[in-house]
């Protein structure tokens, strides 16, 4: 009989160590090629562009193969698109806009079986061939929650109570719209009150997370955050261009 995996990112979660989380533009390939660098999880897009149910599977596969953990950003706080992404293979969820405590508690009863939750009964990609594997899955489903709106900031401590919410990730492009400066995430309002917001998650004795890049990785370590989320477009766009100046100074030069 099969094992369920293990959730590679939750463990290192529980640990109380970092966990890097790679996200871009996603194929099952891409993914495969990532695998080689040593990413804890993958983080495919379902809310914002192409990735519908019939990817999952595959993506989620590539995932397994490097024993990344695959974690899906839903569209929408509804039962079933959050348990039906999770049975074609996801081992996380993320759940944008969750404002409230009681959107929090919805969050967590679509994601995990009796008697936490009261996700749909069926079996997952995840457990084929694992036996009991629903009385097995809560302990490997990762939830993640974005708080990404002002109002859900101003509510986090009722938020914070909340118990099987494994990240509160902090998304600064949303808050930063909803704070009136829409596009400008390094305005000092919207990354004082991002600082925080992550200082509140710590201190309340959960685990905060947020968006990365080259420039900020390391001080957000610093600040204990433990759910690093980073695109890798930028480092292809970063390469391009390098190697791009260097072809026409040359060609400029002869």
């Amino acid at each position: 009989m099969a094992e369920i995996r293990t959730n590679r990112a939750k463990r290192k979660l529980q640990q109380g160590e970092v966990v890097t989380a790679i996200s871009g533009p996603h194929t099952s390939d891409i993914i495969d090629f990532l695998g080689q660098f040593g990413f804890d999880a993958m983080w495919i897009e379902a809310e914002h562009g192409p990735v519908d149910y019939a990817d999952i599977p595959d993506m989620t596969r590539a995932c397994d193969l490097w024993g990344m953990t695959s974690i899906v950003r839903v569209n929408q706080n509804v039962p079933g698109i959050i348990y039906r992404t999770l049975d074609v293979g996801a081992q996380g969820i993320v759940v944008p806009h969750v404002n409230t405590a009681a959107e929090a508690k919805e969050v967590v009863e679509a994601a995990k079986f009796a008697p936490i939750g009261l996700r749909g009964n069926f079996t997952s990609r995840q457990g084929f061939g694992v036996p009991d594997y629903a009385h097995k899955a809560n302990d490997e489903v990762l939830t993640i929650i974005l708080i990404e709106d002002i109002i859900s900031v101003n509510n986090l401590s009722e938020i914070l109570q909340v118990d099987d919410i494994d990240v509160f990730f902090i998304a600064p492009g949303d808050l930063a719209q909803t704070m009136g400066h829409l596009g400008n995430i390094s305005h000092p309002e919207v990354q004082d009150t991002i600082d925080r917001a992550l200082e509140q998650i710590k201190a309340a004795g959960r685990t905060p997370g947020t968006l990365v890049t080259d420039a900020t990785a390391e001080s957000y370590v610093k600040k204990g955050v433990k759910f690093i989320f980073v695109g890798w477009a930028a480092w292809l766009a970063s390469g391009a261009q390098a190697f791009k100046a260097k072809v026409d100074a040359a060609a400029a030069s002869m």
